[in-house]
């Protein structure tokens, strides 16, 4: 059982929260999605009422560990906070240095801290301890509200939780609710429950596949990972993206669908062009008749026809991947299509995060959904049926 901010005694105390602010950003520094932002707000603000001083702490991006770069600073997440909560957001110009040892010492009671960038510090990403200490020393209390994070082994995460006793290290509002959602709908799903898996690659994707389908009654394969499925059933799949080394998964997992009764769905025609171009000559083609020297680069009108009535007598959806190579206007209809479907049918539907949450927001549908995960990677391993580093130092008996 996870350890919620809810059930521990948090009066008057530093608390030091880990978020999620890796939020994207234009050319320019400003934020074009701040969902991440606002997901956070809750725990953030129940800490402001209990009159605690509050340390934030998040990563953003991949700097190179040790050096500061003023692109990857948090500088645009404070002032956003700022905007959201109406309050001053005090930065700290380091992780554990001078400035935000000072910072912490004189911070009062309601007073928000938010931390430079973590993986600045060579520690965080090799979940260094004495890093995870000099961190622990500025709280009494540790609150993990990053669930995007969550599959990740780093010092704030991971080291950094195992320094708090167990009733002083506690998930936050977002964290809980997220396991919640995956795990109630995993283990115990209205029926039928439905998977829809897109993205490039079975390899990624691969052991969810293995997991989802024990649990579902329906599984709609899309996105460039389809065509190591449809070259595994003897189709020519010219130049489109196949994983030959697991062609024989794919046939096992087919078989295993088929042998489990879970109907298996794969795209039945598709956009066609003979490279990803925006100016590229496309043409829709029944699955089968891909030429040689042409690839697939999304779903065709007969595969969103045939998907919408796969998912019209559904209870329950659960949706990680796009169709197709969204990011072109070119490629992104058959992925647009399938986010209106899903948001359109009576079914809970939870959207994983990452390229499925920017595909639901492009269409417009992000407000329909159920459920949106701020978390691709994170959601992935829990479809997955793997225990995430970061809950699994949360959990109590």
């Amino acid at each position: 059982m996870l350890q919620t901010i809810r059930n521990i005694d948090i009066d008057s105390k530093r608390v030091f929260i880990r978020c999620d602010f890796n939020v994207p950003k234009d050319e320019f520094g400003n934020i074009t999605d701040d969902r991440r932002i606002r997901a956070a707000l809750p725990t953030i603000m129940y800490c402001i009422d209990h009159d605690c001083k509050i340390i934030l702490g998040s990563h953003f991006e991949r700097p190179t560990p040790g050096v500061y770069e003023e692109r990857y600073s948090l500088n645009p997440v404070a002032k956003r906070l700022h905007t959201l909560l109406k309050k001053e957001i005090l930065k700290a110009n380091d992780v554990v240095g001078e400035d935000a040892q000072k910072k912490v010492k004189e911070l009062k009671n309601g007073d928000i801290l938010l931390l430079a960038n973590l993986r600045f510090h060579p520690g965080e990403t090799t979940n260094d301890e004495e890093f995870a200490k000099e961190l622990a020393s500025f709280a009494d209390i540790y609150i993990n509200d990053a669930f995007g994070a969550c599959h990740r082994k780093h010092a704030s995460i991971y080291a950094m939780a195992l320094q708090f006793p167990k009733n002083a290290r506690a998930a936050g509002f977002l964290l809980t609710k997220e396991v919640n959602f995956f795990k109630k709908t995993l283990e115990n799903p209205d029926r039928p429950f439905l998977a829809v898996v897109g993205g490039s690659k079975v390899s990624g994707k691969l052991q969810a596949l293995y997991n989802l389908i024990n649990k579902v009654d329906k599984i709609i394969v899309g996105g460039g990972m389809a065509f190591t499925f449809l070259k595994a059933q003897g189709y020519e799949v010219g130049k489109s993206l196949v994983e030959e080394d697991l062609i024989d998964r794919a046939r096992e997992i087919m078989q295993k669908a088929l042998e489990n009764g879970v109907k298996f769905y794969l795209p039945v025609d598709l956009v066609a062009a003979p490279k990803i171009d925006e100016h590229a000559t496309v043409k829709y083609i029944p699955s089968q008749e891909i030429p040689k020297d042409w690839m697939g680069l999304d779903i065709g009108p007969a595969s969103s026809r045939l998907f919408r009535e796969v998912i019209n007598d559904v209870q329950v959806i659960i949706w990680n991947g796009p169709m197709g190579v969204y990011e072109m206007d070119k490629f992104a209809k058959g992925s647009i299509m399938m986010s209106h479907h899903i948001a359109e049918s009576n079914a809970t539907t939870i959207v994983g995060g990452g390229d499925t949450a920017d595909v639901t927001k492009r269409a417009g549908d992000i407000d329909e959904m159920t459920f949106v995960s701020t978390g691709g990677g994170a959601s992935l391993e829990l479809m997955e049926g793997k225990t995430l580093p970061g809950i699994e130092v949360l959990e109590v008996n």
